[in-house]
């Protein structure tokens, strides 16, 4: 089962339906699910108001390719992933000039490791992840300044465990938790 965002009880927006049905529908036409479960699952995604509405019709599921890898790819700007979006296992950052905001703490996990490599030139990050989350950046080098980690007070276990590798120049990453 995917891991969800903490605050089931949140509102979902017309997006996280939609990405909802769209997963649904994705396990619907790899022979995942009978036609009869389909439908009450849409119905269930479709009436969802809160995040924990939408935990039934996601249940189960399976997370898809296992290597599943995503490539996100910006000479300038700033790239940015926020509330549900679906993490994939592997996920490459690489941005020539600008700024990486990713907030893992409100998006959909469906794996329990998952790594995420970013090439940066110049240029800030930031990562926030999940309150339950560990962090691994060992296999990080930084030319400029070393990563900054503000761990939570209170350890918490069971999350997804986060490894963040690759290369940065000019710049620095900053690794928070959400907070409870």
């Amino acid at each position: 089962m995917a891991l969800l965002p903490e605050d089931l009880t949140s509102l979902i927006s017309d997006g996280d339906r939609d990405a909802a049905v769209e997963r649904l529908q994705e396990a619907f036409s790899e022979g995942h699910l009978s036609s009869e479960e389909m439908d009450e699952r849409l119905q269930t995604a479709l009436t969802a108001r809160t995040q924990g509405d939408l935990v039934p019709a996601l249940a189960a599921l399976p997370s898809g390719a296992a290597d599943s890898t995503v490539e996100i790819e910006a000479v300038g700007g700033r790239i940015e992933r926020g509330r549900g979006w679906r993490v994939p296992r592997t996920l490459r950052v690489e941005s020539a000039f600008g700024k990486v905001e990713l907030d893992l703490s409100r998006a959909v996990i469906e794996y329990p490791v998952v790594d995420i490599e970013l090439r940066l030139g110049s240029g800030r990050a930031r990562i926030v992840l999940p309150h339950h989350a560990t962090v691994d950046y060992e296999g990080l080098r930084a030319d400029w300044k070393q990563p900054v980690h503000r761990a939570p007070r209170r350890a918490a276990t069971g999350g997804p465990h986060i490894r963040i590798s690759g290369a940065m120049g000019y710049g620095r990453l900053k690794i928070t938790h959400r907070r409870r």
